[in-house]
């Protein structure tokens, strides 16, 4: 399996388990991870869901270039991959347990989990921008990070590391590596312990305030989604060489 599901004292950990393409986004990982939450929602057993990725390296480096190119995938449709509250509400929190890259689509998932506890290793990027690809997804990140943090991660492709993150207000805690599995279950578990409703409720309170902009945003990156340079960014990765861009 890609994805794997398991309880542990009330807490629903679901795993990436791709280590060696770096849990990138395939068609198994990204049909498990809708598995996954479609499971975790009905589970009466579990009241957090922590996401997090095998090995030591990647939580998830996005997607899978070498599909997108042989599929020459163009605006990936809505159900593509779960992406908590934006196309499958996830009422219970959810933990983004971040052990290493988390790029791409690797820091959508990240983006969208309630809290995000990072390795001191870990690293996150919006990379499209150097792969000619589209994140309408990233639309509220400006409402987690200041505007201008949001602006250079987006303009720039380069990656942030941990303590950055915590520092702008894109991770919670950052942790030792070795302790990454133990800090999360332990935070995962002072949510289980508290008053169920009040958890979902709290939950949605903070969510009130957050921008529902995806449609335009959507609107924005079609063209980019459609252009030449988008085939071009997953084909060079393929064929190992650099991108010769044509903004068309």
């Amino acid at each position: 399996m890609s994805v794997t599901y398991e309880v542990d004292d009330g807490v629903a950990w679901v795993t990436i388990d791709r280590p060696e393409a770096r849990n990138a986004l395939s068609k198994d990982v990204r049909d498990g991870l809708w598995e996954c939450t479609h499971r975790f929602n009905a589970d009466d057993s579990a009241a957090v869901l922590v996401l997090t990725g095998a090995g030591e390296k990647a939580f998830c480096a996005g997607g899978d270039l070498k599909e997108m190119a042989e599929t020459s995938l163009e605006i990936p449709p809505p159900d593509f991959l779960p992406q908590f509250g934006r196309n499958v509400e996830v009422a219970k929190p959810t933990i983004a347990a971040v052990n290493g890259v988390a790029f791409a689509g690797g820091f959508l998932l990240a983006q969208q989990c309630d809290l995000v506890i990072a390795a001191e290793h870990a690293r996150f990027a919006v990379s499209e921008v150097k792969v000619g690809r589209g994140s309408p997804w990233a639309a509220p990140l400006a409402w987690l990070v200041p505007p201008r943090v949001a602006m250079e991660i987006l303009l720039t492709g380069d990656p942030v590391d941990a303590a950055r993150a915590q520092e702008v207000g894109l991770v919670n805690r950052v942790v030792p590596a070795a302790e990454l599995r133990d800090r999360a279950q332990e935070l995962a578990r002072s949510i289980v312990g508290n008053a169920p409703l009040s958890v979902r409720a709290a939950k949605a309170t903070v969510l009130l305030s957050r921008p529902r902009v995806y449609e335009e945003a959507e609107e924005i990156w079609a063209p980019v989604y459609r252009s030449a340079d988008a085939q071009e960014g997953p084909a060079a990765f393929r064929d190992k060489r650099t991108p010769v861009w044509t903004g068309r």
